[in-house]
């Protein structure tokens, strides 16, 4: 394992040599970036996001932002950004909804009627793209379910969704998070603990769940920049989601522990992330410390 610390805490670890790690973060020419507990905390921004975003710039690095949360749509996570001082583009910004309407397109054309257990603000990003939402009721059926993590979240449209799930029709999930990283003195249950809700209701689990660690979520990227997979890092405070994501499509996985993970939990991992450090600066300082010349 190589090591580097500071006088307080490790600033990463990591289980590849020091040759190994320094030729896998040279390689690298885009990060993709995780949202809640990576960039930023609820309503936050971390103190290290801004000049980590300035030094991947300052070094030809590109970046985008993958999350798994789809409770807001492009425009309002481009304007929350905005509101934290952070300026993109929608090309910078890829959510599960997103990549569940290009799911729906690609492989259920004639799926036109959903019932779309998520925000008002999701459900219009599925109404925009031309699907029709269905009411929670028996007389109106939808050609398939879609559960994502939904804070306005009403009980009968969480039966309803038990209901038509137990009825055989198509149901994706937007994401596996059990939970929503958060500053505040609560628990955000998220999707995954959603659809645990339903299985242990009627005994079914999601047909498919589209978010990270589905390796899909990276091919955008990939394809968009012409990138192959190890010259792409995906960065984040979850082993079971945005590590996962980065071995399933063959990129560097990064677990920053911002959010979700403490050390403890990345150290006893099996296997343990290629990379995990602090925050996602110290992970920039190491891109840019594989950069120099020997």
């Amino acid at each position: 394992m190589t090591m580097m610390t500071t006088a307080t805490c490790q600033t990463y670890i990591s289980p590849l040599s020091p040759d190994t790690l320094r030729d896998a973060c040279r390689k690298i020419r885009h990060v993709a970036l995780d949202m809640d507990g990576t960039i930023y905390m609820g309503s936050e921004l971390f103190p290290f996001t801004k000049d980590f975003l300035a030094l991947l710039e300052d070094n030809g690095i590109t970046y985008s932002f993958l999350t798994n949360n789809p409770t807001k749509s492009i425009a309002d996570y481009l304007d929350k950004l905005r509101r934290m001082g952070i300026e993109a583009s929608p090309d910078n910004m890829y959510t599960t909804a997103v990549a569940t309407i290009d799911y729906l397109r690609a492989n259920m054309p004639d799926v036109k009627r959903l019932f779309v257990v998520g925000t008002p603000s999701m459900k219009a990003e599925f109404e925009q793209a031309g699907f029709t939402l269905t009411a929670a009721s028996a007389d109106d059926i939808p050609q398939a379910l879609v559960v994502a993590f939904d804070t306005t979240l009403d009980y009968e449209r969480l039966c309803h969704a038990a209901w038509l799930a137990s009825q055989s029709i198509p149901y994706i999930a937007t994401n596996p998070d059990r939970v929503c990283p958060t500053n505040l003195p609560t628990v955000l249950v998220d999707c995954g603990s959603l659809c645990a809700c339903i299985r242990h209701a009627v005994g079914r689990q999601p047909d498919i769940v589209i978010g990270k660690p589905n390796p899909d979520m990276l091919s955008g990227i990939r394809f968009r920049l012409g990138l192959q997979p190890d010259e792409i890092a995906m960065c984040g405070d979850r082993i079971y989601t945005d590590v996962a994501m980065a071995w399933n499509a063959g990129a560097l996985g990064v677990l920053v522990l911002s959010g979700e993970t403490t050390l403890e939990t990345a150290i006893n991992s099996d296997p343990q992330p290629p990379v995990t450090a602090r925050n996602i600066l110290e992970f920039g300082k190491l891109l840019v410390e594989s950069r120099k010349k020997l």
